[in-house]
């Protein structure tokens, strides 16, 4: 069997970023070899009608869908592992990472103490004691499941959340009746 075919079975099966290291371990064989065989992988994926790419990020690589069969693929995961608030949560979250939990809570309001859990439980997030609140940062599995890097996570947030917190901002100013709860967009 060739090592081109082994590289590309185990990045199909680990559907997440590996190193030249991290195949040569699992394959037992050189960097130079995996090196090579992953030059071959690529100028195959190129070459071939395929939806399917070699995506290259730094020193790492992984077998994933081309950009423009996209849509499928989230038509599929439309089928929710997370629902529209906590979604709206870990947006918010991702385009402030490394974030305080006090401030998610000022932004989205207090149903966001049960998106955050949902979003650890995920793995999507993790958490440490910062003084009295925790601060939130996004996980290596959140960049993979999404297949996006930190840069692009703050480009398409940045186009997305001032807007919502100048909404936000807004609604704190309108004057509140009596029965308001705090519900936040």
């Amino acid at each position: 069997m060739s090592l081109k075919k082994q590289i590309e079975a185990v990045l199909f099966t680990t559907g997440k970023f590996m190193s030249i290291n991290e195949l040569a371990n699992h394959l037992n064989s050189s960097e130079t070899e995996i090196t090579a065989a992953l030059k071959e992988l690529n100028e195959d994926y190129f070459k071939k009608d395929s939806a399917l790419t070699l995506q290259v990020q730094g020193n790492l690589f992984k077998l994933n869908i081309k950009k423009e069969f996209g849509f499928l693929t989230n038509r599929l995961l439309e089928n929710k592992e997370i629902d529209s608030p906590t979604t709206k949560t870990l947006a918010v979250i991702a385009y402030k990472s490394p974030v305080t939990q006090s401030e998610i809570i000022r932004i989205r309001g207090n149903k966001a103490y049960d998106h955050i859990l949902q979003l650890k439980e995920s793995g999507f997030i993790s958490s440490e004691k910062q003084g009295r609140t925790r601060l939130l940062k996004l996980t290596p599995h959140f960049f993979d499941y999404f297949d996006i890097s930190e840069k692009e996570v703050k480009e398409q947030l940045s186009k997305v959340l001032p807007v919502i917190d100048e909404i936000s901002k807004i609604l704190e100013e309108l004057p509140k009746p009596d029965n308001w709860k705090d519900n936040k967009i």
